[in-house]
């Protein structure tokens, strides 16, 4: 059995999701250390996405690898709504058509309320841009499969905004079940809820799918990446609160030959984003990444304790990982790791709880792991 260094693993991953993060989903090969490029030269339309502002801020801040000329909106309530954002400071403001016609243009983000990302999409892919697309990709199949198809045809690539893919815990979990590190996948749970109020749930009415259009599609982007295809779906749609004619509460139960997985997405769900989770289940491990990203409101204040591993596992050492909220689990009984297969592995190794924290567990203080056998006898909370 190969024995891999997860330290060396996870630096790897963020390196890498940090670089395609920045250029190369529009230009491959390019490398944030490698020599100077020509700027991507990008313009945005819409601002009604609820990401747009974020997305605009950080092209701005990757200044080295991309020239924003400007942004489009054509509404005025959107205009009046969100125009004044810090992130569109300072920018030339366009016509959809101006935009398009900007000389040497490249790619466009599609940032628009999510009613109109692929009609704006498909009119871009037109016009011969490449794509950020924000998320959902629409209520009806057809029209996204025309898109992409034709974005195929031209030799252009579309980036939709799922912005997991890049998480360095997700890509860590994925790599864990590719190399197959968890035995057999036999369940998958994905949690992504949070409380909306009454303005949002109205605004969410309009989709059939509720909750779990808007958020589910996060999680089944990565279900389906790590499993593929399912056989089968069952979805279970809920309409909690009256006073919006919206299905506010989602599961969707997707079946393989081997697994289940479950996917849930509420719009009622108090502090929601704290339980945000994706636990992938195997007959020889358990991940568990909780919860999947952080979320600080400006009206509160910033918490005291350091920053979760999500944002910046890889780059951490081993002593601050001791400090961390990176835990450990072990899923056997103890007698199912010691012996003479296992040296220097005994029941003080293995208690209910083995902490990173720096503190002492009960029955002592625990290492991080840091190969396959400790993945293999360890859940992961991260």
């Amino acid at each position: 059995m190969n024995v891999h260094d997860r330290r060396s693993f996870l630096a790897n991953t963020v390196t890498a999701g940090a670089a395609a993060a920045a250029v190369s989903w529009l230009a491959p090969g390019a490398s944030a250390a490698g020599p100077a490029r020509q700027r991507i030269k990008l313009g945005q339309i819409g601002i009604g996405h609820n990401h747009a502002s974020a997305k605009m801020a950080t092209f701005r801040k990757l200044a080295d690898h991309f020239e924003v000329v400007g942004v489009v909106e054509p509404s005025p309530e959107w205009r009046k709504r969100r125009g004044d954002d810090p992130a569109y400071r300072g920018l030339t403001w366009m016509t959809e058509e101006q935009l398009l016609n900007t000389k040497g243009l490249t790619a466009v983000a599609v940032e628009t309320d999510v009613c109109d990302l692929v009609p704006t999409a498909a009119r871009c892919i037109d016009a011969g841009m490449h794509l950020h697309l924000d998320k959902p990709g629409g209520e009806s199949l057809a029209p996204f499969t025309k898109l992409i198809e034709e974005a195929g045809r031209r030799g252009l690539t579309v980036q939709l905004g799922y912005m997991y893919r890049n998480n360095p815990a997700v890509q860590f979990c994925q790599r864990a079940v590719r190399e197959g590190w968890l035995g057999q996948v036999f369940e998958v749970h994905a949690v992504m809820s949070r409380y909306q109020p009454l303005a949002y749930r109205q605004w969410l009415g309009q989709f059939r799918g509720g909750s779990m259009y808007i958020f589910g599609c996060h999680l089944i982007d990565l279900v389906v990446s790590m499993l593929g295809k399912p056989d089968r779906i069952t979805p279970f749609q809920r309409q909690t609160h009256s006073d919006v004619r919206v299905y506010d509460n989602g599961l969707a139960v997707l079946e393989y030959p081997k697994t289940t997985a479950t996917i849930r997405a509420a719009s009622l769900e108090v502090d929601g984003y704290q339980r945000r989770q994706f636990v992938v289940c195997g007959d020889e491990g358990t991940i568990d990444i909780r919860p999947l990203e952080t979320f600080r409101h400006p009206s509160r204040p910033t918490p005291q304790a350091a920053p979760h591993p999500v944002e910046s596992l890889a780059s951490r050492s081993r002593k601050a990982l001791r400090k961390s909220r990176f835990r450990t689990r072990p899923l056997r009984r103890p007698t199912d790791r010691t012996g003479p297969d296992h040296p220097g592995r005994d029941r003080e190794s293995l208690s209910p709880v083995a902490r990173t924290d720096g503190s002492r567990s009960p029955a002592g203080r625990h290492r991080l792991p840091t190969s396959v056998e400790d993945l293999r006898c360890c859940e992961f909370v991260v």
